[in-house]
């Protein structure tokens, strides 16, 4: 090998890459464990516990995320303010709809390790709720991260032939009318 692939491999290594994940039509938790291994550097040789040598990390469209089934209503936050009475509880759809980034945030931080090393994690970790980003931000980025699940398409994004083509569970009557 020769010392030029070597130094740019050292570089590689060492340095913090700028990593960028869509959240579109995706859980959470997935989004969330994704994002950890990459702000601690987990995925990096170097990687060791006491060293700080995670990457940044880019999450966008944080707005369009999807939980399965009725987590949306099921689903509770809780906070306590140290006060009498201060037990907080709010539903993700709440917490959603007063902030979107939120509930990607609280999933990656119960992620993290609970040390020190924590909020200075945090610190990499930016959070978008649209597609929109910053040119300082898309000047940084370096790598991509394939999305965990695949989106499901949408009724109108088949074509005529694939609509005829799925099987019918039943032919309704000739007589049979939509109310």
């Amino acid at each position: 090998m020769s010392s030029f692939s070597r130094s740019s491999q050292q570089w590689a290594t060492f340095a913090r890459s700028w990593w960028l994940i869509d959240a579109r039509m995706q859980p959470p938790g997935k989004i969330g464990t994704m994002c950890a291994v990459r702000l601690q550097g987990k995925h990096k040789p170097i990687y060791h516990a006491l060293s700080d040598c995670g990457d940044h990390v880019v999450v966008m469209n944080t707005r369009h995320i999807a939980f399965s089934g009725n987590k949306w209503e099921q689903k509770v936050y809780s906070s306590h303010t140290g006060y009498p009475g201060g037990f907080k509880q709010v539903t993700a759809a709440q917490l959603h709809q007063k902030d979107p980034k939120a509930v990607i945030k609280l999933a990656i931080y119960g992620m993290l390790p609970k040390n020190l090393h924590r909020r200075t994690m945090m610190r990499r970790l930016h959070l978008f709720p649209d597609d929109v980003l910053p040119d300082e931000i898309l000047q940084n980025l370096t790598e991509e991260l394939p999305q965990p699940r695949k989106i499901p398409r949408k009724l109108s994004e088949y074509s005529q032939e694939e609509r005829d083509a799925f099987p019918l569970l039943w032919t309704p009557p000739p007589d049979f009318r939509m109310k």
